[in-house]
C-alpha cells in the first residue's frame, strides 16, 4: 500500500518549515520508526520518522524547499518487512546510496545526501574516499565541499572552514561566498533587532569573588556526585538559584510586558541560554524555584545534550520568565546580553579570572567574575537593577544566605 509521508502538525506559532536533510532517499529500504527527514523551523528541527515497513518511493520536497504543516513531502511503500524488499530495476529513481567497487573487493556502501552527490558528480569528487561528518558516517554537501578546497589547498583548521560551497581557490584567488541564513538562524536575528527596537534596554554591571562557590565546591564535589548519581556541582545551578531568590525580591524583573499592561509571574521558569552548531537556543528550566541543585544541574546538562543532537522540543523552548547566558565559557570577559522578549531582564555570566582586590587595606588575589544584567528600563528603574545585581553578588558571595533566606 502506498502511504503519504506528511510534514508535522507545527505549533500555532510556526508557520512553515524548511526540508534540513533526507536521511533517507527513493529506493531506500527503511524499518518502521527509522529517520526518514528532518525538517527545521524557526526554534527546533522536527524528525520525520518511516510509519511502517517498506521503501521510500518518491521525494516530493527537495532539502531547502519549504513546507507548510501536515503538507505532503513523500511518497512510501508499505510491506511486511523492509529487508525482503527486492530492489526496483528499471526505474527511473535512483537510489540514494552510492556503490563503489573495487576489483577483487567486496561492495562498500556509502551513504550520502542527494546534494553532495550532485555536487561530487559535478565537480568529479570520488564520493568512496570522502569521510562523511552527518549521523552515521552519512556524507553531506560540506564534506564534499571540504575534499574540494582540500584538493587545490593546504589543509585549514575545521574552525576557519565556513559551511559553504565553491568551485576552487587557487592561484590566490579572491573568493566569495553567499550563503542563506538557516531558519533558527534568521529566527534569531530578527528577534535581537526586534529586542532593541521594541524595549528601552539599558545594562548594568557589577563584580562577583567566587571564592566561596569554588570552595564549596572542592570541599562538597565526590560527596555530591556519589549522593546525586554521577551529577556535577557546577557553577549554573548557583545562578539559577541566586537569581530565583533575586527574583522573589525584585518581582518586576521577572515580569513581561503585555501591550499597557504588565504581568507579574507567579512562577520562576529560568531559560539558559545554549550555543550550538546551530545558533543560541533558550531551553526553560520550569519551576526552578522548586528544584534542587543537583535537579537544576540534570535538567540543565540534559537541555545541553538535546541542544547538540537537535532533539529539544518546541515546549522546552517556549516561555521563560528570565534568562541566564554564560559567555564566559567561551572566554569572554564582558558583553551586554540582549533581552528575551518579552522578558525584561537576562543576566550575562563571563569568565573566572584572577585579579588583585583590596580588603581590609591589604592586595589580595581572589577568583572574580564579571555579572551584567540588561533590563527593560520601561518597567524596571536603574536603582531596582542595580539593587537586584548586588543580591545576586551578595548570595554567591555568601551561598549560605541561601539556605537561610536572607
Amino acid at each position: 500500500m502506498t502511504l503519504e509521508i506528511k510534514a508535522p502538525a507545527f505549533p500555532e506559532s510556526i508557520s512553515e518549515g524548511t526540508v534540513a536533510v533526507w536521511h533517507k532517499g527513493p529506493g531506500d529500504l527503511v524499518e518502521r520508526d527509522e529517520l526518514l527527514v528532518d525538517i527545521e523551523t524557526d526554534k527546533v528541527v522536527l524528525e520525520v520518522v518511516a510509519p511502517v515497513n517498506g521503501r521510500l518511493t518518491e521525494v516530493v520536497k527537495d532539502e531547502g524547499d519549504i513546507v507548510l504543516s501536515e503538507e505532503v513531502i513523500a511518497h512510501f511503500l508499505e510491506t511486511e518487512a523492509a529487508a525482503a524488499m527486492p530492489a526496483q530495476s528499471g526505474s527511473a529513481v535512483q537510489p540514494r546510496s552510492v556503490r563503489v567497487v573495487a576489483a577483487a573487493e567486496p561492495v562498500a556502501e556509502v551513504s550520502a545526501s542527494p546534494a553532495a552527490r550532485k555536487l561530487a558528480e559535478e565537480n568529479g569528487v570520488d564520493i568512496g574516499k570522502v569521510v562523511g561528518s552527518g549521523k552515521s558516517g552519512r556524507i553531506t554537501k560540506d564534506d564534499i565541499a571540504k575534499t574540494m578546497r582540500e584538493a587545490v589547498a593546504p589543509p585549514v583548521p575545521p574552525a576557519a572552514v565556513e559551511t559553504a560551497d565553491f568551485a576552487s581557490q587557487a592561484g590566490g584567488e579572491r573568493v566569495e561566498r553567499r550563503v542563506p541564513m538557516t531558519r533558527l538562524r534568521a529566527s534569531i536575528a530578527r528577534r535581537l533587532v526586534e529586542a532593541q527596537h521594541n524595549a528601552a534596554m539599558l545594562t548594568t554591571f557589577n563584580e562577583v569573588d567566587m571564592s566561596a562557590v569554588m570552595a564549596l565546591r572542592r570541599k562538597h564535589q565526590d560527596e555530591f556526585q556519589a549522593r546525586h548519581n554521577g551529577t556535577r556541582l557546577g557553577f549554573m545551578s548557583f545562578f539559577v538559584r541566586t537569581s530565583v531568590e533575586a527574583l522573589k525580591r525584585f518581582p518586576s524583573v521577572n515580569a513581561s510586558i503585555d501591550g499597557n499592561d504588565v504581568v507579574y509571574h507567579g512562577f520562576y521558569d529560568v531559560g539558559v541560554a545554549v550555543s550550538t552548531d546551530r545558533g543560541l537556543v533558550v531551553p526553560v528550566v520550569r519551576d526552578a524555584d522548586a528544584l534542587s541543585l543537583a535537579q537544576i544541574e540534570d535538567q540543565i546538562s540534559e537541555y545541553g545534550i538535546k541542544a547538540r543532537d537537535g532533539k529539544l522540543s518546541i515546549d522546552e523552548m517556549t516561555g521563560g520568565t528570565f534568562t541566564i547566558s554564560n559567555g564566559g565559557v567561551f572566554g569572554s570577559l564582558l558583553s551586554t546580553p540582549i533581552l528575551n522578549p518579552p522578558q525584561t531582564g537576562i543576566l550575562g555570566m563571563h569568565k573566572i579570572q584572577e585579579r588583585p582586590m583590596v580588603e581590609d587595606g591589604e592586595v589580595v588575589v581572589r577568583p572574580m567574575m564579571y555579572l551584567a544584567l540588561s533590563y527593560d528600563h520601561r518597567l524596571i528603574d536603574g536603582q531596582e537593577a542595580v539593587r537586584f545585581l548586588v543580591a545576586i553578588k551578595g548570595l554567591l558571595e555568601d551561598p549560605a544566605r541561601i539556605l537561610l533566606e536572607l
